[in-house]
């Protein structure tokens, strides 16, 4: 029987992951899941209950997101109606990123992040600043079990998957596309076509973590 999902209590899971990163060496702590699941919410979490732990600023959130491919490349690959899969990221320069923050701890490694409000990565809007000890990297694919997503798990202390009951994850899912200008028929049929095929591919993800979280609950403030 598999054990029971970990309780989302961000301040459990930020000890947890600090104590990772207690020898002096900078730590990545991956927080994967389907999406609708909740791993952005707990990934940011995490980050803020680290920091509020350590009484200064040694945890940074470092999101998969910021390398989707630009509308524009989506466009001429045939790819826009699809926008979220796997084959829709560029999968290569996430993963040199992440080879990079472990590699170079002694200055700032910039980041993009992907902006809702336009639809878009931003270039260069994140940084892993010198003292971070501990960065929580989220993302739906940082366990699939193809290249160059399995280049990932080596790279992280610790993977922790945010297991979401389907009936939920739809919720929010329709929910966020509705809010982001989706009438809530497109937004529907989005999450059920578009997420919920990217979700066939995620959840079988689960086995290779580290760590279940469960995440079919508000994450915990107290």
């Amino acid at each position: 029987m598999a054990p029971s999902p970990t309780h989302a209590d961000p301040h459990a899971l930020a000890r947890r992951a600090l104590r990772l990163a207690a020898d002096g060496h900078r730590a990545l702590v991956g927080v994967a899941g389907s999406p609708g699941s909740g791993k952005t919410t707990l990934a940011r979490a995490v980050v803020d209950a680290a920091n509020d732990w350590a009484g200064e600023p040694v945890a940074a959130y470092l999101p998969m997101d910021g390398f989707h491919l630009a509308d524009a490349t989506l466009e001429a690959l045939g790819r826009h109606d699809r926008k979220g899969a796997i084959d829709t990221f560029d999968g290569w320069g996430f993963v040199a990123l992440l080879e990079r923050v472990l590699a170079e701890p002694d200055h700032p490694v910039y980041a993009p992040a992907f902006d809702r409000a336009v639809g878009e990565p931003i270039a260069g809007s994140l940084a892993v600043l010198p003292g971070t000890r501990l960065v929580v990297v989220e993302g739906n694919y940082l366990l699939a079990p193809s290249d160059p997503w399995t280049r990932i798990p080596p790279l992280l202390a610790e993977s922790w998957f945010v297991a979401t009951p389907e009936d939920e994850r739809m919720r929010r899912l329709v929910d966020r596309h509705t809010r982001h200008g989706r009438t809530p028929e497109a937004a529907l049929a989005w999450a059920r076509d578009v997420d919920g095929a990217n979700a066939r591919l995620i959840e079988p993800t689960a086995a290779s973590a580290t760590l279940t979280v469960d995440g079919g609950l508000p994450v915990d403030a107290a």
